[in-house]
């Protein structure tokens, strides 16, 4: 027998045999044809490692690095098998019991299923595996959840309630730029293009592109920035001296007490950039350019944040039909 034997009975078996016992096969057809010296399968820890820098490599950040390892290593760690013999079955009691025992919700779930099939994909690919386990899993299906967006009210409320101008400029910055946490805050002075109103910012898996800010943003940033005496080359750092580059958490710790001092329930970073999104749907901008002006790869994604408001389909409503 040789190889190309060996390979058409694999793909004829694919058919009627799991992942277990097509990797019994194959060890057997490997050991007639290499007398004894049959592939060694690598152990599931050593995969794992390899999947995680084949995707460094492909320019996935530290923190989705970590999320990947993380869920990987949850499901290893709970069946107690090698990976490449687990089953559609096998993985679909993980997620179950990780449902029932955490009492996570179902996005939460759907994104660990999300990366394990990018694993077993990779697998796949790799040929450690003949059958993708994960491929008879699909998508969960949520509920549609209207994300709740500032009004202007309450945007006022959180600028008036500003001690600090770094605080205004921070709110001002993220409501007109729609940036993530992350990147406002690795953000240098150098990277903003003041008489342009715009600044370089870098995104999800190190890619740049620009964001733009209004007159307002403007006139408080310079403010802000005129204030301080620092030679930190962060555009925004820590009130407290000496002044250090400002972290996410710092930012999320202080919109919470702001929220709470000025009747702005669920105040968080990430809901000025839903606000951005769901404002420029309403006033008529394509949604092809709200995709490139907050960084997604997916407009499914932009389609998520840009929610149209009731009230303007009222408005549609009787303009088009009543």
């Amino acid at each position: 027998m040789n190889r190309e034997e060996s390979s058409r009975i694999l793909r004829e078996m694919t058919v009627i045999l799991d992942n277990r016992q097509m990797l019994h096969l194959n060890k057997v057809l490997e050991e007639i044809i290499a007398s004894g010296e049959g592939e060694v399968l690598k152990p599931s820890r050593e995969l794992l490692e390899n999947y995680i820098a084949t995707k460094r490599l492909e320019g996935r950040s530290e923190k989705t690095l970590a999320l990947y390892r993380f869920n990987i290593e949850q499901l290893l760690e709970t069946t107690e098998k090698h990976v490449c013999t687990l089953s559609t079955d096998d993985i679909r009691a993980y997620l179950s019991g990780y449902q029932e025992q955490r009492k996570v919700s179902k996005s939460t779930i759907d994104g660990i299923r999300r990366n394990l099939a990018g694993f077993f994909r990779w697998l796949e690919d790799e040929d450690y595996i003949y059958k993708n386990p994960l491929r008879r899993i699909h998508k969960l299906r949520m509920p549609m959840v209207v994300r709740e967006t500032y009004s202007d009210e309450e945007l006022e409320r959180l600028r008036d309630g500003c001690k600090y101008l770094r605080n205004l400029a921070i709110i001002d910055f993220l409501n007109s730029t729609g940036v993530r946490i992350g990147e406002l805050v690795n953000l240098d002075i150098a990277d903003v293009n003041f008489t342009e109103r715009e600044c370089i910012v870098l995104g999800k898996g190190d890619k740049e592109r620009i964001a733009y800010f209004d007159a307002r943003t403007k006139i408080h940033l310079q403010e802000y920035l005129s204030s301080r005496d620092d030679d930190d080359p962060a555009l925004f750092v820590t009130i407290r001296k000496p002044a250090t580059r400002v972290k996410s958490g710092a930012i999320q710790i202080m919109l919470r007490k702001m929220g709470v001092s000025c009747n702005v329930p669920h105040c968080h970073p990430h809901r000025f950039r839903r606000t951005l999104a769901t404002a420029a749907i309403d006033k008529g901008m394509p949604i092809e350019q709200v995709q490139v002006l907050l960084g997604h790869a997916e407009i499914n994604t932009t389609l998520r944040y840009a929610i149209t408001k009731q009230s303007n389909v009222k408005i549609s409503h009787k303009k088009y039909i009543g």
